[in-house]
């Protein structure tokens, strides 16, 4: 027995609601009034919990919901979640923060949680409602030139110089790199595989794991170009043995995010690169040097490793062959600004002298 919010002036006010419930029960629509009276906080984190998620994930959303959404929701029930509070809560984040694209990614987050509440019978209807808050407008990537990837790699130095180089023409991920081995490497073929990765997390833990989707395990061909600095850098950097790291610091350790972020905003900076190229914009760069090389966007996005399943079947038919091609073109196009450019400076010293 459940009682009425509220008294009625009549008894047919009474039997009129009364009737109005049981045509609900009837239908399945009738939801207890306290179902909602769930603490956010407490569903938000088990929400996160059982999704399984990888480190990386996981890291991203509590850190969401610390910075973000708990300071607004914490102690209230999922019920005292209404559309007007969530509007001003966005408001109040984009005025706050001006972050459109962390904004973005909180607006997301805690929509797919109250959906979850949804389904769970908690909750009627989703108060996350705002058309296209979720949508992320990011600015274009900046792009580098042949010779600032080369100029990149060489004040840099050795030790860093085969990152910089299979970050542009791999293109690889930052955290594919991390997680290469010796064994990965076939140098007679000029190929690196690509069957794990090792994102640092802001802790600076290692989280070793698979890659970012199923497409990001692939065989990459690399440019002819590459094959001495490849060599050089098995011989004199990477770990002995076939399970040994491709890339290790100075101290013979895992390469840390914080030590190379250093040197890269110093090298960005001497290069006259803009502060806002990061490390993984080298991969921009490497898109956009690839598809100029004559690649088809099949082409690229399966040497990137980025595809939904939907597109895997879009772009199954790119195979090693058509890979080692794209590498070729690619090596063309490099060698070839590179000859320019030295033909130049010869130019400039003979006009100099005369």
């Amino acid at each position: 027995m459940r009682p009425a919010p509220d008294t009625f002036t009549t008894s047919r006010d009474a039997d009129d609601w009364l009737a109005e419930k049981r045509t609900e029960i009837r239908r399945g629509d009738w939801q207890d009034p306290d179902a909602g009276a769930v603490d956010f906080r407490e569903y938000a984190l088990l929400w996160v919990k059982e999704r399984r998620l990888s480190q990386t994930t996981e890291e991203l959303y509590h850190r969401l919901l610390r910075l973000h959404i708990l300071p607004a929701f914490e102690g209230l029930d999922l019920d005292q979640i209404t559309a007007p509070r969530v509007r001003s809560w966005r408001s109040e984040r984009l005025d706050t923060t001006g972050a459109d694209t962390t904004v973005a990614k909180s607006y997301r987050l805690l929509k797919a949680i109250l959906e979850t509440a949804v389904e769970d019978e908690l909750i009627r209807r989703n108060p996350c409602r705002i058309r296209g808050a979720g949508k992320e407008t990011a600015a274009e990537r900046p792009v580098a030139t042949v010779d600032q990837v080369d100029a990149l790699a060489d004040v840099l130095g050795p030790r860093w110089r085969l990152m910089v180089f299979l970050g542009a023409y791999g293109p690889l991920r930052p955290e594919e790199q991390a997680e290469l081995r010796r064994k990965d490497v076939d140098l007679d073929d000029l190929t690196v595989r690509v069957r794990k990765a090792a994102p640092e997390l802001t802790t600076g833990k290692r989280a070793e794991g698979p890659t970012k989707s199923e497409a990001g395990k692939r065989l990459v061909v690399l440019p002819a170009f590459l094959q001495k600095d490849l060599r050089r850098h098995l011989d004199w950097y990477a770990e002995r043995g076939p399970d040994g790291l491709l890339f290790v610091g100075e101290k013979g350790k895992p390469f840390r995010r914080s030590t190379f972020g250093r040197k890269w905003r110093k090298a960005r900076a001497t290069v006259g690169l803009p502060e806002n190229f990061r490390f993984y914009d080298l991969r921009h760069t490497g898109h956009t040097l690839t598809t100029r090389s004559g690649a088809t966007l099949k082409d690229t996005m399966v040497r990137a490793g980025q595809s939904t399943e939907r597109a895997a079947l879009i772009y199954q038919h790119s195979d090693t062959d058509r890979q080692r091609e794209v590498a070729a073109g690619l090596d063309q196009l490099v060698r070839a600004r590179r000859t320019a450019a030295e033909s130049q400076a010869s130019g400039t010293d003979v006009a100099r002298d005369t």
